[in-house]
């Protein structure tokens, strides 16, 4: 069966599920690791952008990303950050955001290394990182420069669109000894 975002939309309340390419894929509540670990790189992310009078905005879920904007293809990454304002309308982000993290959970790992990797590749994102804390690694993938790194919890990690934002995950790995 092919769904649409008025299948989305019509879920009952307080569930919650992602489109892609009209299948739908129910989410999991985060655990509290998982909230912990995106609050505080929103909060970075959004300090850096405020600090340098930056133009792009920063988002945390859930907010709707309408990827290709078409009615087949609704996600709610971790953090996305939007450099072109002209694609956010009260409803979400209407096309690629520039930047995309995602907090792998148990539920979440298929979805987040291969079917959303090749989602926002394929839609025009610029650079996606996959948090991982089981495995205490960061990935990182510079679609532009085609480019994939592989970081620990102990790294600082250069924001591709960005010339100087570093992020260092040994504060964040702090979190999660919850």
């Amino acid at each position: 069966m092919f769904y649409t975002i008025d299948d989305i939309y019509a879920l009952p309340e307080g569930e919650r599920a992602e489109l892609i390419d009209g299948r739908i894929y129910d989410m999991a509540p985060p655990t509290r690791k998982h909230q912990r670990i995106a609050g505080e790189l929103f909060a970075l992310i959004r300090e850096y952008i405020k600090a340098g009078n930056g133009s792009c905005e920063v988002d945390i879920a859930p907010f709707a990303v309408f990827l290709n904007e078409d009615d087949s293809n609704y996600v709610e990454p971790d953090i996305s950050v939007i450099c072109d304002k002209s694609k956010l309308t009260d409803k979400g982000c209407f096309g690629a955001p520039d930047w995309i993290i995602e907090i792998v959970s148990p539920g979440s790992r298929r979805m987040d290394y291969h079917t959303k990797l090749f989602k926002y590749r394929s839609a025009g994102v610029r650079e996606y990182w996959i948090v991982d804390p089981e495995k205490y690694r960061i990935f990182v993938y510079n679609f532009e420069s085609e480019d994939t790194i592989d970081y620990a919890f102990s790294d600082s990690i250069k924001a591709g669109i960005y010339d100087d934002l570093y992020i260092d995950f040994s504060g964040i790995a702090d979190l999660l000894d919850i």
